[in-house]
């Protein structure tokens, strides 16, 4: 047969959409309604910048403000004023300090629904979805208001000669934090991961994503109202590629979170001026369904995982591996979860998924399924946009009959996609998911926690859900989250994501006898003294 002879490819028909719309209630509030020029006034005094910008709604595409924008000076000034202020804040006692975040998380509870608005507006999220950025900056607020004193107090130590040498561990504050935060998640990972650098004294220049800078310029001003000194909260808007580097050119530490390739920007930046780092990058997070697992339940609980903030979040899953005795039911009941989402755009609750941010997340979404059902793979659900609904709008999307070279196996997406893979080995399955440069967070389902644990502690990602995936982890504020191998350096949330704001400092105090030899003693019997102190320091189990 000829190629003239041969038959034509089958098109593939654009699929219909699937997802209902869930109805605005009556008297739902509008875009005008809730940025006022009152409010952008108000939440812009005393913000640096010399230009003018402004932001969008995804839910439409139109202007929600006009906003101040920084230049490189304009960052310098910036930190020149928090620099100022900064020894203030940082003479106040530690408990003065966590009054204010103590303050601050009453203040978020009670104004939530101004704040909801806002995200929902910047972000294009569902408000359940944004009201997980609620719970965590209190949840955060509430930790580290109580723990700080306790987790920055002086500490003793044995020095090195007992009862002649007390030592005290100091935490000082590193100065002017420079954070940049990103657009996802505009409350929680702009002053949530703020929290800690402020209640350890440092003052914080940051720079959030334009787009969604009203959430952070109104979480800003609830931290003045609860009693933060203005001077000492510095919010500086811009382009990424101009106000990003000014920010890491002038900070005593940076943090950030975004993806991997400007994270590698930024630790460069930070490298070569000697300062301290931590970063939250990408992530292509896996989600293992083990043969005993209850499906009903392990589908629930994937919705939830894959299509939170439209798959906008860095620790939601993309990759779902299953067990081949029970993938079939598992896909049936997560399909059907699937199709019956709600979508919407009404700033209320009773929608199941929200929009995309971006053209560019958007662009993505569609280049990795389209590419994957050309070469080969399976639509279960979704797969196509719904301008109908908004220009950003994508339904919730199953993938089946995914492999490698497809995109969208290795490319995070960063949007409401999914790719099941089925196994029948464990340890395989454990393999392949740790088979990516990423290690932010994954999930095991089980109704055997021994064996859920046992699976955990075998994955490399810095968090692991047992029978969840992701809330558990990351909602656990007194234990460290962060990301191993391309997904990160550092952690937030514990011990750990507040003494990163600080230096420690050892004060070593010396009484009556010096580590030098006295008493007569020259310098062969000072040894000898020594090394018989020694041997009797590891007998008595000294540390």
């Amino acid at each position: 047969m000829t190629d003239s002879q041969a038959p034509a490819a089958p098109l593939r028909t654009a699929p219909q959409p699937t997802n209902p719309v869930a109805p605005a209630p009556a008297g739902a509030r509008t875009a005008a309604d809730v940025v006022t020029p009152e409010l952008v006034t108000r939440l812009t005094r005393g913000v640096i910048g010399s230009g003018r910008t402004a932001n969008h709604t995804p839910f439409t595409g139109d202007k929600l403000a006009d906003l101040p924008e920084a230049t490189p000076e304009d960052v310098a000034t910036a930190f020149a004023k928090a620099r100022a202020a900064q020894s203030a804040w940082a003479a106040v006692p530690v408990r003065r300090r966590a009054a204010v975040l103590l303050r601050f998380h009453d203040l978020v509870l009670a104004r939530q629904s101004e704040v909801l608005d806002l995200i929902q507006l910047e972000t294009g999220k569902a408000r359940l979805h944004a009201h997980e950025e609620v719970q965590a900056v209190a949840v955060a607020a509430r930790h580290y208001g109580r723990k700080a004193p306790a987790y920055l107090r002086p500490k003793g130590h044995t020095g090195a000669m007992p009862t002649l040498t007390k030592v005290t561990e100091l935490r000082q504050p590193r100065g002017v934090v420079g954070q940049i935060a990103p657009w996802n998640y505009p409350l929680e990972l702009s002053v949530g991961d703020a929290l800690p650098a402020f209640v350890s004294g440092n003052a914080v220049v940051m720079k959030p994503d334009t787009e969604t800078a009203l959430t952070a310029l109104w979480a800003r001003d609830l931290l003045i109202e609860a009693g933060l000194p203005a001077e000492v909260f510095q919010v500086v808007l811009g382009e990424g590629p101009v106000v990003g580097p000014e920010v890491v050119r002038h900070a005593d530490y940076v943090s950030f979170t975004g993806s991997t390739r400007t994270g590698r920007e930024v630790a460069q930046g930070a490298a070569a001026r000697l300062v301290g780092v931590s970063l939250e990058l990408g992530g292509k997070n896996a989600m293992l369904v083990l043969a005993d697992a209850d499906v009903e339940k392990a589908a629930a609980g994937a919705v939830r995982a894959c299509f939170s903030s439209a798959g906008q979040l860095c620790i939601s899953i993309e990759r779902l591996y299953v067990h081949a005795s029970i993938a079939d039911a598992f896909v049936e009941r997560f399909a059907a979860r699937t199709k019956a989402m709600r979508l919407g755009s009404a700033l209320a609750y009773g929608a199941d998924m929200g929009s995309l941010v971006g053209t560019r997340q958007l662009e993505t979404v569609q280049r990795h399924v389209d590419e994957a059902v050309a070469k080969g793979a399976t639509l279960v659900a979704g797969g196509t946009a719904r301008p109908d609904i908004g220009p950003l709008f994508y339904e919730p999307t199953i993938l089946d009959g995914v492999e490698a070279p497809m995109a969208v196996c290795a490319e995070e997406t960063f949007g409401p996609v999914v790719s099941i893979y089925r196994f029948t080995d464990e340890d395989e399955a454990v393999a392949e998911a740790n088979a990516t440069p990423y290690g932010l967070n994954s999930s095991v389902w089980t109704k055997d926690a021994r064996r859920g644990h046992a699976v955990a502690a075998r994955l490399r990602t810095g968090t692991v859900n047992i029978n969840d995936g992701y809330a558990p982890a990351y909602g656990s504020a007194q234990s460290p989250m962060g990301g191993m191998k391309e997904s990160g350096l550092g952690r937030r949330h514990g011990s750990e994501g507040i003494l990163k704001y600080t230096e420690a400092q050892t004060v070593a105090h010396q009484r009556l006898l010096p580590m030098a030899p006295s008493l007569g003693m020259d310098d062969a019997k000072y040894a000898e003294f020594m090394t018989r102190s020694l041997k009797v320091m590891k007998a008595l189990r000294f540390r």
